[in-house]
Protein backbone atom coordinates (compact mmCIF):
# COMPACT_ATOMS: atom_id res chain seq x y z
CA UNK A 1 0.00 0.00 0.00
CA UNK A 2 2.84 2.32 0.89
CA UNK A 3 4.52 1.57 -2.46
CA UNK A 4 1.29 2.31 -4.31
CA UNK A 5 0.93 5.61 -2.43
CA UNK A 6 4.49 6.56 -3.29
CA UNK A 7 3.90 5.67 -6.93
CA UNK A 8 0.72 7.72 -6.94
CA UNK A 9 2.60 10.70 -5.53
CA UNK A 10 5.30 10.38 -8.21
CA UNK A 11 2.64 10.28 -10.92
CA UNK A 12 0.98 13.35 -9.46
CA UNK A 13 4.31 15.16 -9.37
CA UNK A 14 4.97 14.23 -13.02
CA UNK A 15 1.51 15.45 -14.00
CA UNK A 16 2.10 18.68 -12.11
CA UNK A 17 5.45 19.09 -13.83
CA UNK A 18 3.84 18.54 -17.22
CA UNK A 19 1.13 21.06 -16.41
CA UNK A 20 3.71 23.60 -15.25
CA UNK A 21 5.70 23.06 -18.43
CA UNK A 22 2.59 23.64 -20.54
CA UNK A 23 1.71 26.75 -18.53
CA UNK A 24 5.27 27.98 -19.04
CA UNK A 25 4.99 27.47 -22.78
CA UNK A 26 1.70 29.34 -22.86
CA UNK A 27 3.21 32.24 -20.93
CA UNK A 28 6.21 32.29 -23.28
CA UNK A 29 3.91 32.34 -26.32
CA UNK A 30 1.91 35.19 -24.83
CA UNK A 31 5.10 37.15 -24.26
CA UNK A 32 6.26 36.52 -27.83
CA UNK A 33 2.87 37.53 -29.24
CA UNK A 34 2.96 40.66 -27.09
CA UNK A 35 6.41 41.51 -28.40
CA UNK A 36 5.40 40.95 -32.01
CA UNK A 37 2.31 43.15 -31.74
CA UNK A 38 3.98 45.89 -29.72
CA UNK A 39 3.82 49.21 -31.55
CA UNK A 40 7.11 50.19 -33.20
CA UNK A 41 8.52 53.60 -32.31
CA UNK A 42 9.64 54.43 -35.87
CA UNK A 43 8.41 54.96 -39.40
CA UNK A 44 10.38 54.87 -42.67
CA UNK A 45 9.64 57.47 -45.34
CA UNK A 46 11.06 57.71 -48.84
CA UNK A 47 10.91 61.37 -49.85
CA UNK A 48 11.74 63.13 -53.11
CA UNK A 49 11.19 66.56 -51.58
CA UNK A 50 14.48 68.21 -50.59
CA UNK A 51 15.37 67.35 -46.99
CA UNK A 52 15.82 71.02 -46.09
CA UNK A 53 12.07 71.42 -46.69
CA UNK A 54 10.71 68.02 -45.61
CA UNK A 55 12.83 67.50 -42.50
CA UNK A 56 11.33 70.35 -40.39
CA UNK A 57 7.84 68.91 -40.99
CA UNK A 58 8.96 65.38 -40.13
CA UNK A 59 10.82 66.58 -37.04
CA UNK A 60 7.66 68.30 -35.83
CA UNK A 61 5.77 65.03 -36.26
CA UNK A 62 8.34 63.26 -34.08
CA UNK A 63 8.09 66.02 -31.50
CA UNK A 64 4.31 65.66 -31.34
CA UNK A 65 4.09 61.85 -31.39
CA UNK A 66 7.44 60.48 -30.17
CA UNK A 67 7.65 58.37 -33.35
CA UNK A 68 11.10 58.49 -34.94
CA UNK A 69 11.18 59.14 -38.67
CA UNK A 70 13.84 57.47 -40.80
CA UNK A 71 14.22 59.61 -43.92
CA UNK A 72 15.46 58.09 -47.18
CA UNK A 73 15.97 60.95 -49.70
CA UNK A 74 16.52 60.99 -53.45
CA UNK A 75 19.17 62.74 -55.52
CA UNK A 76 18.59 65.96 -57.47
CA UNK A 77 19.46 64.52 -60.88
CA UNK A 78 17.25 61.41 -60.55
CA UNK A 79 14.56 63.16 -58.54
CA UNK A 80 11.62 60.82 -57.86
CA UNK A 81 12.63 58.15 -60.39
CA UNK A 82 15.31 56.59 -58.16
CA UNK A 83 12.95 56.15 -55.22
CA UNK A 84 10.14 54.92 -57.46
CA UNK A 85 12.39 52.23 -58.94
CA UNK A 86 13.50 51.25 -55.45
CA UNK A 87 9.90 50.89 -54.29
CA UNK A 88 9.13 48.73 -57.33
CA UNK A 89 12.15 46.52 -56.64
CA UNK A 90 11.10 46.16 -52.99
CA UNK A 91 7.47 45.30 -53.80
CA UNK A 92 7.68 41.80 -52.32
CA UNK A 93 9.64 42.90 -49.23
CA UNK A 94 8.78 46.58 -48.58
CA UNK A 95 11.29 48.59 -46.57
CA UNK A 96 9.37 51.89 -46.65
CA UNK A 97 6.13 52.78 -44.91
CA UNK A 98 5.36 56.06 -46.66
CA UNK A 99 6.26 57.66 -49.99
CA UNK A 100 6.35 61.47 -50.08
CA UNK A 101 6.74 62.58 -53.66
CA UNK A 102 7.42 66.17 -54.70
CA UNK A 103 5.22 65.63 -57.74
CA UNK A 104 2.33 63.39 -58.75
CA UNK A 105 3.05 61.47 -61.97
CA UNK A 106 5.30 58.74 -60.56
CA UNK A 107 3.06 58.30 -57.53
CA UNK A 108 0.29 57.34 -59.93
CA UNK A 109 2.64 54.88 -61.62
CA UNK A 110 3.19 53.21 -58.24
CA UNK A 111 -0.57 52.94 -57.81
CA UNK A 112 -0.84 51.24 -61.21
CA UNK A 113 1.88 48.74 -60.22
CA UNK A 114 0.22 47.76 -56.95
CA UNK A 115 2.92 49.25 -54.71
CA UNK A 116 0.54 51.43 -52.68
CA UNK A 117 -2.30 50.73 -50.25
CA UNK A 118 -5.47 52.82 -49.93
CA UNK A 119 -5.81 55.18 -47.00
CA UNK A 120 -8.17 58.14 -46.58
CA UNK A 121 -6.57 60.64 -44.15
CA UNK A 122 -9.13 62.43 -42.03
CA UNK A 123 -6.97 65.57 -42.06
CA UNK A 124 -7.27 65.76 -45.85
CA UNK A 125 -11.05 66.12 -45.86
CA UNK A 126 -10.81 69.89 -46.49
CA UNK A 127 -8.41 69.59 -49.43
CA UNK A 128 -9.95 70.09 -52.90
CA UNK A 129 -11.12 66.79 -54.40
CA UNK A 130 -9.00 67.24 -57.52
CA UNK A 131 -5.93 66.73 -55.34
CA UNK A 132 -7.19 63.53 -53.70
CA UNK A 133 -7.37 60.07 -55.22
CA UNK A 134 -11.01 58.90 -55.09
CA UNK A 135 -9.72 55.41 -54.26
CA UNK A 136 -7.47 56.66 -51.47
CA UNK A 137 -4.10 55.66 -52.94
CA UNK A 138 -2.58 59.16 -52.74
CA UNK A 139 -3.26 62.58 -51.31
CA UNK A 140 -2.00 65.83 -52.82
CA UNK A 141 -0.99 68.91 -50.85
CA UNK A 142 1.38 71.91 -50.98
CA UNK A 143 1.90 72.49 -54.70
CA UNK A 144 4.44 74.11 -56.99
CA UNK A 145 4.00 75.48 -60.50
CA UNK A 146 5.99 75.24 -63.71
CA UNK A 147 7.21 78.72 -64.62
CA UNK A 148 9.40 80.66 -67.00
CA UNK A 149 12.36 82.35 -65.30
CA UNK A 150 14.39 84.99 -67.11
CA UNK A 151 17.45 87.14 -66.38
CA UNK A 152 16.48 90.81 -66.36
CA UNK A 153 19.99 91.87 -67.44
CA UNK A 154 19.58 89.86 -70.62
CA UNK A 155 15.86 90.08 -71.37
CA UNK A 156 13.70 93.18 -71.07
CA UNK A 157 10.39 92.70 -69.27
CA UNK A 158 8.33 93.65 -72.34
CA UNK A 159 10.30 91.08 -74.38
CA UNK A 160 10.01 88.21 -71.89
CA UNK A 161 8.17 85.07 -73.08
CA UNK A 162 4.63 84.76 -71.74
CA UNK A 163 3.87 81.26 -73.01
CA UNK A 164 5.79 78.01 -73.23
CA UNK A 165 5.09 78.23 -76.97
CA UNK A 166 7.04 81.49 -77.12
CA UNK A 167 10.15 79.46 -76.32
CA UNK A 168 10.17 78.02 -79.85
CA UNK A 169 10.22 81.46 -81.50
CA UNK A 170 13.36 82.40 -83.51
CA UNK A 171 14.21 85.29 -81.17
CA UNK A 172 14.81 82.82 -78.33
CA UNK A 173 17.00 80.43 -80.30
CA UNK A 174 19.81 79.12 -78.09
CA UNK A 175 18.51 81.17 -75.15
CA UNK A 176 16.42 78.58 -73.28
CA UNK A 177 17.40 75.81 -70.84
CA UNK A 178 15.23 73.01 -69.43
CA UNK A 179 15.89 70.01 -67.21
CA UNK A 180 15.90 66.57 -68.85
CA UNK A 181 12.22 65.72 -69.36
CA UNK A 182 12.74 62.18 -68.04
CA UNK A 183 12.79 63.02 -64.34
CA UNK A 184 10.82 64.92 -61.70
CA UNK A 185 8.49 67.78 -62.55
CA UNK A 186 9.87 68.24 -66.08
CA UNK A 187 8.83 64.68 -66.95
CA UNK A 188 5.44 65.34 -65.35
CA UNK A 189 5.15 68.56 -67.37
CA UNK A 190 5.90 66.73 -70.63
CA UNK A 191 3.31 64.03 -69.90
CA UNK A 192 0.76 66.70 -68.96
CA UNK A 193 1.28 68.41 -72.31
CA UNK A 194 0.64 65.11 -74.10
CA UNK A 195 -2.58 64.74 -72.10
CA UNK A 196 -3.80 68.30 -72.70
CA UNK A 197 -2.53 69.11 -76.21
CA UNK A 198 -2.55 65.66 -77.75
CA UNK A 199 0.32 63.63 -79.14
CA UNK A 200 0.89 65.40 -82.45
CA UNK A 201 0.99 68.93 -81.08
CA UNK A 202 3.18 68.00 -78.11
CA UNK A 203 5.72 66.16 -80.23
CA UNK A 204 5.91 69.14 -82.57
CA UNK A 205 6.49 71.47 -79.59
CA UNK A 206 9.45 69.44 -78.30
CA UNK A 207 10.95 68.96 -81.75
CA UNK A 208 10.64 72.73 -82.32
CA UNK A 209 12.42 73.29 -78.98
CA UNK A 210 15.19 71.02 -80.22
CA UNK A 211 15.41 72.88 -83.55
CA UNK A 212 15.55 76.14 -81.61
CA UNK A 213 18.67 74.84 -79.83
CA UNK A 214 17.11 74.53 -76.39
CA UNK A 215 19.74 73.45 -73.84
CA UNK A 216 18.96 70.33 -71.80
CA UNK A 217 20.60 70.20 -68.36
CA UNK A 218 20.64 67.84 -65.38
CA UNK A 219 17.90 69.43 -63.25
CA UNK A 220 15.63 72.39 -62.59
CA UNK A 221 18.06 73.87 -60.07
CA UNK A 222 20.86 73.80 -62.64
CA UNK A 223 18.66 75.51 -65.24
CA UNK A 224 17.76 78.14 -62.63
CA UNK A 225 21.43 78.63 -61.72
CA UNK A 226 22.36 79.20 -65.34
CA UNK A 227 19.75 81.96 -65.59
CA UNK A 228 20.79 83.48 -62.24
CA UNK A 229 24.40 83.74 -63.36
CA UNK A 230 23.61 84.99 -66.86
CA UNK A 231 24.84 81.87 -68.64
CA UNK A 232 21.50 81.57 -70.40
CA UNK A 233 18.70 84.16 -70.49
CA UNK A 234 15.63 81.92 -69.96
CA UNK A 235 14.64 78.60 -68.45
CA UNK A 236 11.64 76.50 -67.53
CA UNK A 237 11.74 75.60 -63.85
CA UNK A 238 9.62 75.29 -60.70
CA UNK A 239 8.41 78.03 -58.36
CA UNK A 240 10.55 76.78 -55.46
CA UNK A 241 13.69 77.08 -57.57
CA UNK A 242 12.61 80.54 -58.72
CA UNK A 243 12.12 81.64 -55.13
CA UNK A 244 15.63 80.43 -54.33
CA UNK A 245 16.90 82.93 -56.91
CA UNK A 246 14.76 85.70 -55.42
CA UNK A 247 16.15 85.04 -51.95
CA UNK A 248 19.67 85.46 -53.33
CA UNK A 249 18.68 88.82 -54.85
CA UNK A 250 19.58 87.66 -58.33
CA UNK A 251 18.44 89.70 -61.37
CA UNK A 252 15.57 87.40 -62.34
CA UNK A 253 11.81 87.52 -62.81
CA UNK A 254 9.21 84.79 -63.02
CA UNK A 255 6.33 84.37 -65.47
CA UNK A 256 3.32 82.10 -64.99
CA UNK A 257 2.92 80.96 -68.60
CA UNK A 258 -0.19 80.74 -70.77
CA UNK A 259 -2.49 82.93 -68.71
CA UNK A 260 -4.54 84.25 -71.65
CA UNK A 261 -8.22 83.45 -72.02
CA UNK A 262 -7.67 80.93 -74.82
CA UNK A 263 -4.40 79.55 -73.43
CA UNK A 264 -3.85 76.31 -71.51
CA UNK A 265 -2.81 77.82 -68.18
CA UNK A 266 0.09 77.00 -65.87
CA UNK A 267 0.69 73.44 -64.73
CA UNK A 268 0.35 73.14 -60.95
CA UNK A 269 1.96 70.06 -59.42
CA UNK A 270 1.10 69.06 -55.85
CA UNK A 271 3.25 67.09 -53.51
CA UNK A 272 1.72 63.66 -53.02
CA UNK A 273 1.90 61.23 -50.14
CA UNK A 274 0.95 57.57 -50.10
CA UNK A 275 0.88 54.51 -47.86
CA UNK A 276 3.22 51.74 -49.01
CA UNK A 277 1.47 48.38 -49.22
CA UNK A 278 2.64 45.92 -46.55
CA UNK A 279 5.15 48.40 -45.09
CA UNK A 280 6.73 47.37 -41.76
CA UNK A 281 5.04 50.08 -39.62
CA UNK A 282 1.53 50.64 -41.00
CA UNK A 283 -0.01 52.33 -37.96
CA UNK A 284 2.82 54.83 -37.62
CA UNK A 285 2.65 55.36 -41.37
CA UNK A 286 -0.99 56.41 -41.11
CA UNK A 287 -0.17 58.78 -38.25
CA UNK A 288 2.60 60.35 -40.33
CA UNK A 289 0.36 60.77 -43.37
CA UNK A 290 -2.29 62.43 -41.20
CA UNK A 291 0.24 65.01 -40.02
CA UNK A 292 1.91 65.70 -43.37
CA UNK A 293 -1.43 66.43 -45.10
CA UNK A 294 -2.70 68.55 -42.20
CA UNK A 295 -3.33 72.28 -42.52
CA UNK A 296 -0.56 72.88 -39.99
CA UNK A 297 2.05 71.08 -42.10
CA UNK A 298 0.84 72.64 -45.35
CA UNK A 299 1.14 76.10 -43.79
CA UNK A 300 4.72 75.30 -42.73
CA UNK A 301 5.58 74.32 -46.30
CA UNK A 302 3.95 77.50 -47.62
CA UNK A 303 6.07 79.74 -45.39
CA UNK A 304 9.41 77.99 -45.84
CA UNK A 305 11.83 79.06 -48.62
CA UNK A 306 10.33 76.54 -51.07
CA UNK A 307 7.17 78.70 -51.10
CA UNK A 308 4.78 75.82 -51.74
CA UNK A 309 1.25 76.83 -52.71
CA UNK A 310 -1.25 75.91 -49.98
CA UNK A 311 -4.18 74.11 -51.60
CA UNK A 312 -6.56 75.12 -48.83
CA UNK A 313 -8.17 78.50 -49.46
CA UNK A 314 -8.00 79.52 -45.81
CA UNK A 315 -4.19 79.31 -45.57
CA UNK A 316 -1.82 82.17 -46.35
CA UNK A 317 0.68 81.87 -49.22
CA UNK A 318 4.37 82.72 -48.99
CA UNK A 319 3.61 86.04 -50.69
CA UNK A 320 1.17 87.49 -53.22
CA UNK A 321 3.45 86.22 -55.98
CA UNK A 322 2.75 82.65 -54.85
CA UNK A 323 -1.01 82.95 -54.47
CA UNK A 324 -2.67 80.06 -56.29
CA UNK A 325 -5.99 81.94 -56.42
CA UNK A 326 -4.41 84.48 -58.79
CA UNK A 327 -3.17 81.97 -61.34
CA UNK A 328 -4.96 80.39 -64.29
CA UNK A 329 -4.28 76.73 -63.63
CA UNK A 330 -3.99 74.13 -66.38
CA UNK A 331 -7.02 71.83 -66.35
CA UNK A 332 -5.67 68.31 -66.05
CA UNK A 333 -6.79 64.96 -64.74
CA UNK A 334 -3.66 63.80 -62.91
CA UNK A 335 -4.45 60.17 -63.74
CA UNK A 336 -3.90 61.05 -67.41
CA UNK A 337 -0.33 62.09 -66.60
CA UNK A 338 0.49 58.57 -65.39
CA UNK A 339 -1.05 57.09 -68.54
CA UNK A 340 1.12 59.30 -70.74
CA UNK A 341 4.41 59.03 -68.84
CA UNK A 342 5.76 55.89 -70.59
CA UNK A 343 4.95 57.13 -74.10
CA UNK A 344 6.19 60.60 -73.28
CA UNK A 345 9.47 59.24 -71.93
CA UNK A 346 9.96 57.04 -74.98
CA UNK A 347 9.49 59.97 -77.34
CA UNK A 348 11.75 62.23 -75.29
CA UNK A 349 14.49 59.60 -75.18
CA UNK A 350 14.29 58.51 -78.80
CA UNK A 351 13.53 61.75 -80.62
CA UNK A 352 14.02 64.83 -78.45
CA UNK A 353 17.30 63.89 -76.73
CA UNK A 354 19.03 61.95 -79.50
Amino acid sequence: MKNQSALSVVKDINKLGLIMKQVGLIILLLILVGCSTRQSDEVVIYTALDEMFSEPVLNEFTKKTGVKVKIVPDTEAAKTVGLVNRLIEEKNHPQADVFWNNEIGRTLVLKQKGILAPYFPQNAADLPEIYRDPEGYWTGFAARARVILYNTNLIKENEAPQSIFDLIKPEYQGKVAIARPLFGTTATHAAALFAVLGEERTKKFFLDLKTNKCMVVAGNAMARNMVMEGEVPICLTDTDDANGAFLKNKPVKMVYPDQGESEIGTLVIPNSIALVKNGPNPENAKKLIEYVVSAEAEQKLAHCPSAQFPLRNNLTPYSELFDLKKIKVMKIDYADIADWLPRSAQFIQEEFLK
